[in-house]
């Protein structure tokens, strides 16, 4: 009996020296630290997209295309609507950098007023990156989008050919400001201004509306004699274009040519009730936003400007 005493005895003490000899605390192995660091956000991208509005089907695109290859790159993305208002829009892109974003994605609702919020994210650190719109200052990595002078050319030649160029013109212009609507303005006028049989009749902006596009168009046909044919800066002005000529049993007479190739510009190419569109492709403008925000978080180079290829589709 004394002998199994003594083996318990010596059998507590061991176990007090091994107990004594260890400085680990419970849970704190190697494996259980690099369990721990698994999952951790620590590493994750952070993107924020300022987009000039939601009421577009082409910026709901862009945003989609945007949203889903953030989805499956495993970034975390944050969007907000500026709904066409310049304001909103600063205000929108400030509270983005209050949410310690890695990159700002902007689509700017207008080029000149979104310098300032631009300019406040440059001295945040954060990395900006414009898409399918321009800013005129500002410092930005990168800018993604179709060469819309080279769209607004496209819709012109287009207009010209269909016309034997000859024939007065119809301009509804887009959001004053915005690079897109001097740049397919450019692009158009580049053709058409060049062609003595063919003279702008009237351009006005209807905001990359559909409905002003509607309330524009009715306007400039209580004021103008005859049209040939109508530019829109983009789809929906065109398509409310398409509204007022067909009210007032013109539109068989005049080519209308819309900008984005939006699933309704599509189906009325496909109709007959508008002419042809210039397809951007704004899934992929919104794409290969994501892939240049990824590579700027990880400090790799771009280039200066990402092109998307145009085309112009019409019903052959």
């Amino acid at each position: 009996m004394s002998k199994w005493i003594k083996r318990l005895g010596l059998l507590t003490l061991l176990l007090v020296v091994i107990s004594a000899c260890s400085t680990e605390k419970p849970g704190s192995s190697d494996e259980n630290e690099g369990n721990s660091s698994e999952g951790s956000s620590d590493d994750s991208i952070k993107i924020g997209l300022s987009v000039s509005t939601l009421n577009n089907p082409f910026f709901v695109s862009l945003r989609d295309g945007a949203e889903a290859a953030a989805e499956e790159a495993g970034y975390e993305i944050v969007t907000a609507d500026a709904q066409n208002d310049a304001s909103t829009q600063l205000s929108d892109i400030e509270d983005l950098l209050q949410q310690d974003i890695d990159v700002l994605l902007v689509n700017p609702t207008d080029s000149e007023a979104v310098v300032s919020a631009i300019e406040s994210a440059n001295d945040s650190g954060v990395p900006v990156i414009t898409v399918d719109r321009s800013a005129d200052g500002g410092e930005v990595v990168t800018h993604i989008a179709s060469d819309n002078v080279a769209g607004g050319e496209m819709a012109g030649e287009f207009i010209a050919e269909q016309l034997g160029e000859s024939g007065n013109l119809v301009e509804l212009e887009g959001i004053p400001g915005a690079s897109a609507t001097r740049e397919r303005g450019k692009g158009f006028h580049n053709i058409v201004d060049g062609i003595d049989g063919l003279e702008v009749v009237a351009n006005q902006s209807a905001n990359f509306d559909r409905s002003e596009g509607l309330t524009v168009m009715e306007n400039i046909i209580q004021s103008t004699d005859q049209i040939d044919a109508v530019f829109a800066h983009n789809d929906e002005m065109a398509l409310g274009a398409v509204q007022a000529l067909e009210s007032n049993g013109m539109l068989e007479d005049a080519v209308v040519v819309g900008f984005d190739a939006t699933d309704d510009a599509r189906a009325a190419v496909e109709e007959g009730r508008m002419d042809a569109t210039v397809a951007q492709q704004p899934e992929l403008i919104g794409q290969k936003a994501i892939d240049a925000a990824g590579k700027v978080a990880a400090d790799e180079s771009v280039e200066e400007f990402i092109p998307v290829e145009l085309q112009l589709v019409t019903a052959e």
